[in-house]
């Protein structure tokens, strides 16, 4: 992310994107999907729509036909349907006008508009519910911020593609095998959590947070909401299925068709940008990655993130760090299982050479 005098970090994207052989991709006349974060209002460590307009302006320099697209979320919050998710990402600045290019939301108004794609090796599941705007495109780019994540450990290319671009119904089913815990003696009865969620599942008939596993769907809001470490999965295989799950809809997100993936290593939150507020980052910015491999990109970001130094700020104490930062923050996932599952199922390898521009 260092940038001489004269140089921006823009021109060093775009370069970035040519090192990597974005143009070795045949993108003349073809709708190429970009797969982006617009970021919950509130939060500002989301990817600013200015990495966006580098990546649709070199697309339409070669000839492609690009558009900016995310899926609808499950839980509550201002991304929910796509009137408010497109409110939500021209009020922090995507728009045609700032990027140059349109903006779809991928799984239509209601989160509803999907196809039912198969997944070719998949373990846990055989088919995934993919935004059909998605689907419909003919080449697709993931440009995501790499960050912390309170279920799947971190937040990448993989993350990005797979929960991504699953309509409401495929998110659910990713979901649906975990459902998290209260530990009472950890609650404060504060209420917080109940705000996050959006299906009215937790109740407080002590004075301390009770979840209703009847009406939980397990997408871990209410996890990542508590400052008191008080919530937490009732299962510990869930955040590992969940992740596998992730990984599943990915592969199928991109199989039979050209993909490309890029991302940003800055302000590395340890939550999900889907929170309405970001922490302080975790460590320095890093750099930009980019591949062909969505599954060597998160190894080269994981691998970089970890080599770091934790930042003074970090959300742990100097006491609980290790040099496995986001095990550190969530010690309940296990990210490892992004990476195997995926060559487990041929999404890509986590083995790679980091070539430096």
């Amino acid at each position: 992310m260092r940038c001489p005098v004269g140089v921006s970090l823009l021109e060093k994207l775009d370069k970035l994107l040519e090192k990597a052989g974005i143009q070795d991709i045949g993108f003349s006349n073809r709708f190429v999907a970009i797969k982006v974060h617009f970021g919950e209002p509130g939060n500002l460590s989301f990817l600013r729509p200015n990495f966006a307009k580098t990546v649709a302006d070199r697309v339409k320099a070669l000839g492609g036909k690009p558009f900016l697209t995310d899926c609808c979320t499950l839980y509550v919050g201002r991304r929910n349907n796509a009137l408010l998710h497109l409110d939500a990402a021209m009020e922090n600045g995507f728009s045609p006008y700032s990027t140059g290019c349109q903006v779809i939301i991928g799984d239509g108004l209601k989160g509803t508009d999907d196809i039912e794609v198969p997944i070719n090796g998949g373990v846990y599941l055989k088919s995934a519910k993919i935004g059909r705007a998605i689907m419909d495109a003919d080449i697709v780019i993931s440009l995501n911020h790499f960050k912390g994540h309170e279920c799947t450990g971190f937040g990448g290319a993989i993350k990005n593609l797979g929960m991504g671009c699953g309509s409401r119904a495929g998110k659910m089913i990713m979901h649906n095998d975990g459902k998290p815990k209260v530990d009472a003696s950890h609650c404060t009865g504060c209420k917080f959590c109940a705000r996050f969620c959006a299906h009215a599942a937790i109740e407080f008939p002590d004075g301390k947070a009770s979840i209703d596993h009847q009406k939980c769907v397990g997408c871990g809001r209410c996890i990542g909401s508590c400052s008191f470490d008080a919530i937490g999965n009732e299962d510990g295989s869930s955040n590992d299925m969940l992740n596998c799950k992730i990984v599943e809809y990915a592969k199928a997100a991109v199989d039979g068709r050209p993909h490309f993936h890029i991302s940003v290593v800055n302000q590395v939150s340890p939550n999900c940008d889907c929170h309405n507020e970001n922490d302080a980052a975790v460590v320095p910015d890093i750099g930009m990655f980019a591949s062909f491999d969505p599954t060597a990109l998160d190894k080269a970001c994981i691998d970089a993130v970890n080599s770091a130094p934790a930042l003074d700020g970090y959300v742990f104490d100097a006491s609980k760090r290790g040099n496995d930062h986001f095990t550190s923050i969530h010690p309940t996932t296990d990210w490892r299982l992004q990476i195997s599952h995926a060559e487990k199922i041929g999404l890509g390898s986590g083995d790679y050479e980091l070539i430096t521009v």
